[in-house]
């Protein structure tokens, strides 16, 4: 029972019982006044000590309900204070992933801008070697006619005359005089220019990268579909359709470009840019709003080469968007 109750109850009780003791008084009269009056007393003390005793109670109950306030207030203070640094820590965690993510995106342009100087490079000695292979026919040629316009070496103790032609006989596999001889019809030699006629595939991939690095899209689409339509085996073909891709995604063509990093993962396994083809193929099924199997993509990516950078910005992408790396079980 509350003390404020437990107080009005007392003082209730005595206002009930004061007419009992008038009545009491009363009938004793003037008998017995001592006997009374010493009741009145001691029931007059008990009445102020209880008095008391509700007081003092009521004072202890003040005195703790102040020290619950002080302790509700202090928890209420941990309370903020824990929250103010929650959020401190949450701002700061989103800042270092921010910037994390940052980092990541800028290694791998970087990581990316070196595999296409790669490629570039790898085209560059392709066809030089092309070229060297096309000069040494073309020696080799040339010093078959040299070899078959030489004049026979004189016998031994025998001395040409001066400005004599040599005697047709005398030439090996030239038939004796008189004899009628059919005419021989040379072999068909390969023109050179014919070697030119298809364009290399070096050539032009390079070309192509050059005009979508310029931001030439409409030109370099063009020629990564000539280098498809002319190579489709060669492995910068698959350079070309992630390219494709690449131009696809930067138009908000995301199902396009979903198309297109399909035939690099489908059609040429060991390409360079599968890694890459994986993440940005996952980032267009979620620009389309394919959310689970843009997921399964970027969770492929990170089985499949864990330690790539693409698959660590699939990494902060999961996790800006609350998704495990690993599906549960």
């Amino acid at each position: 029972m509350p003390i404020r109750s437990l107080r009005l109850s007392t003082v209730l009780l005595l206002t009930l019982a004061a007419p009992a003791f008038a009545q009491a008084f009363a009938a004793a009269g003037g008998t017995g006044g001592a006997g009374v009056n010493k009741d009145m007393v001691q029931l007059q003390t008990q009445v102020q000590q209880l008095l008391d005793s509700v007081a003092r109670l009521q004072q202890s109950n003040d005195e703790r309900m102040g020290v619950l306030k002080d302790l509700v207030q202090q928890s209420s203070d941990s309370v903020n204070r824990m929250s103010v640094t929650v959020d401190a820590l949450s701002k700061q965690f989103a800042a270092q992933q921010t910037a994390t993510g940052a980092k990541v995106d800028q290694v791998s342009g970087q990581v990316q801008a070196i595999n296409d100087s790669l490629d570039e490079v790898k085209a560059r000695m392709n066809r030089l070697e092309k070229l060297l292979g096309n000069i040494d026919s073309q020696q080799q040629a040339m010093n078959s006619t040299l070899q078959t316009l030489q004049p026979p070496a004189p016998a031994p103790g025998t001395t040409p005359p001066p400005n004599a032609m040599p005697d047709a006989s005398a030439i090996p596999g030239t038939p004796p005089t008189g004899t009628t001889v059919a005419p021989v019809t040379p072999p068909p030699t390969r023109p050179v220019a014919t070697i030119a006629a298809k364009p290399l595939v070096d050539d032009l991939y390079h070309a192509a990268y050059n005009d979508f690095m310029a931001a030439r899209y409409a030109v370099a689409t063009a020629e990564f579909g000539d280098v498809i339509k002319n190579y489709p085996d060669a492995p910068l073909a698959g350079n070309s359709f992630y390219y494709l891709g690449e131009i696809d995604y930067r138009a908000g063509r995301y199902s396009a470009a979903a198309k297109d990093y399909d035939h690099v993962l489908e059609q040429f396994p060991d390409n360079n840019k599968i890694p890459a083809a994986h993440l940005h193929k996952g980032e267009a099924l979620l620009a389309m709003k394919q959310r689970e199997a843009g997921i399964l993509e970027l969770r492929a990516l990170i089985q499949r080469f864990p330690a790539s950078p693409e698959a660590a910005q699939a990494r902060t992408k999961l996790n800006g968007m609350g998704v495990p790396i690993k599906p549960r079980a």
